[in-house]
């Protein structure tokens, strides 16, 4: 369907607003600081049916006992192309963990890819990455806190429903936050490859390997996580898909699911287990 011309990793620094090396040469060589070009251009998008929304948000958390990593990658609905990414890393509290676990989970989840030291230096607390995450969305006038704090055309995609329906939430609680509108419905990728694609895939990569993508970046680092589910999500419209709301939250907590067919087992939340150190 695509092409990716990602050649080098992005740079870590950049996505936080922290890089001070943008006149390092050696440094640009090495690294990117832009997003992947999706390469909407070579898209047939002959069977592309009119969407509900006009923007969707692609979310991967990463982290299971506390957030870890926030990436959000918007998509325009109709012509398919990136519009703006948020990424920031988090930092979990003193009561969720202390300052030895805490370097032992970065490390246990990070250090694989030699990216522990840019979390160190640049994650900040749950609390502040909200009010970031906010501005940002509503600079991109996706949502006002004042119309009612509901997302206005705009829709969170997942690859499961752990993101959304169980590690946000247990995240507000910790942080003293109430649980916004804007987080009360999303749609799962998975559902709808299954209604679709009439095909069972219990996550990112078996999705991908069944559509003969290639997987663009590092698996579990939550920014390039975002960039491939975005390309299924992608794939999923330029076949002719319309997407849907998959999952709802009501006033008294309790989650309807909205596909009488789904993934029912909770694959994600196995995914985010930390790994052990070798």
């Amino acid at each position: 369907m695509e092409k990716t011309t990602q050649s080098k990793s992005v740079c870590l620094y950049f996505t936080q607003g922290r890089c001070n090396k943008m006149k390092d040469k050696n440094h640009l060589k090495a690294y990117s600081h832009g997003f992947p070009d999706l390469d909407t251009e070579s898209f047939d998008l002959k069977n592309v049916q009119p969407q509900q929304f006009d923007f969707f948000l692609v979310l991967d958390l990463e982290g299971s006992v506390s957030i870890l990593e926030f990436p959000v990658l918007m998509i325009d609905a109709k012509t398919l192309k990136h519009v703006d990414f948020f990424h920031r890393f988090v930092r979990p509290t003193d009561i969720e963990m202390g300052e030895e676990r805490k370097k032992e989970y970065v490390e246990q989840h990070y250090g694989q890819f030699g990216m522990s030291r840019v979390w160190h230096e640049t994650a900040i607390p749950f609390k502040k990455v909200i009010q970031q995450f906010e501005d940002w969305l509503s600079t991109h006038q996706v949502w006002a806190n004042k119309s009612g704090g509901h997302l206005n055309k705009g829709a969170f995609i997942t690859c499961g429903n752990w993101d959304i329906k169980t590690k946000i939430p247990e995240q507000y609680k910790v942080a003293g936050m109430q649980l916004p509108p804007y987080f009360m419905e999303w749609i799962n990728l998975k559902d709808v490859y299954l209604n679709f694609y009439k095909k069972k895939a219990t996550g990112m990569v078996p999705m991908m390997k069944l559509l003969q993508m290639p997987l663009v970046g590092n698996h579990h680092l939550g920014i390039d996580d975002t960039t491939n589910i975005a390309r299924v999500l992608q794939h999923l419209i330029i076949d002719g898909s319309v997407l849907q709301i998959t999952g709802r939250r009501n006033s008294d907590g309790n989650v309807d699911f909205l596909f009488k067919n789904r993934i029912q087992n909770n694959y994600r939340q196995f995914s985010k287990r930390p790994r052990t150190m070798n």
